[in-house]
């Protein structure tokens, strides 16, 4: 947000006629009107100031909240960026986030998921990158993709109830799909059940996101 400062600029003229008296009135006139002038401008600037301050504000607080390395490939502008996500449920604020597509891809093959997460009041997400899935062998990766069931079962493995922020996040956490996951560790090093968080505490509308380095397996 940029200010603009007002700038009045003043024309004198003085004939030569004119009394010594008349010019000190005049002198008196426009000491007076460029007082108000700056004055005018000081409490414009005043008010301004604070909009100002809590703009700049909002703007920076999805970025400084979150923790990890991986934090500074997300897009520092757009919907894909921090400021971006926080504005969308967690389904497409995902889909906006470059380290995420493989992700979105699976949760869009499980038919209403999507939406489950969007409408849901709220959530944490442990959201497996994109290299998390290239790990899995291929042939096994498409045959995951294909049984809905299975994947249903991955994907709620990821997910508990609750946005949950570094320090609610540790210990034992139920998820959707009725079992366990372990967090441990802080903001300065942080696994889920073995996985590292690579970027976390990442808010979107109604989630919180920890993006990991491994896709968790629920037990068989």
């Amino acid at each position: 947000m940029k200010l603009q400062t007002l700038r009045r600029t003043g024309v004198a003229a003085a004939a030569i006629s004119l009394s010594l008296g008349l010019a000190a009135c005049s002198s008196e006139d426009d000491s007076s009107e460029s007082a108000s002038d700056t004055s005018s401008s000081s409490s414009s600037a005043e008010t301004s100031a604070p909009a100002e301050e809590e703009t700049t504000a909002a703007a920076e607080g999805a970025a400084a909240q979150t923790f990890g390395d991986a934090c500074s490939a997300v897009p520092t502008d757009g919907p894909g960026s921090f400021d971006g996500m926080v504005q969308d449920p967690v389904a497409t604020a995902a889909s906006n986030n470059p380290l995420l597509e493989t992700l979105v891809t699976a949760v869009g093959a499980v038919d209403g998921l999507a939406d489950t997460l969007n409408s849901a009041e709220a959530l944490t997400v442990f959201a497996p990158t994109n290299d998390a899935f290239g790990a899995i062998p291929e042939k096994q990766l498409q045959a995951v993709l294909k049984d809905q069931k299975q994947l249903g079962a991955i994907l709620s493995h990821h997910v508990v109830a609750g946005q949950l922020d570094p320090e609610a996040v540790v210990g034992k956490q139920e998820t959707l799909n009725k079992d366990m996951v372990t967090v441990e560790g802080d903001t300065s090093g942080m696994t889920v059940d073995g996985a590292n968080v690579l970027c976390g505490n990442i808010p979107t509308a109604n989630a919180t996101v920890y993006v990991i380095d491994q896709v968790l397996m629920p037990p068989a």
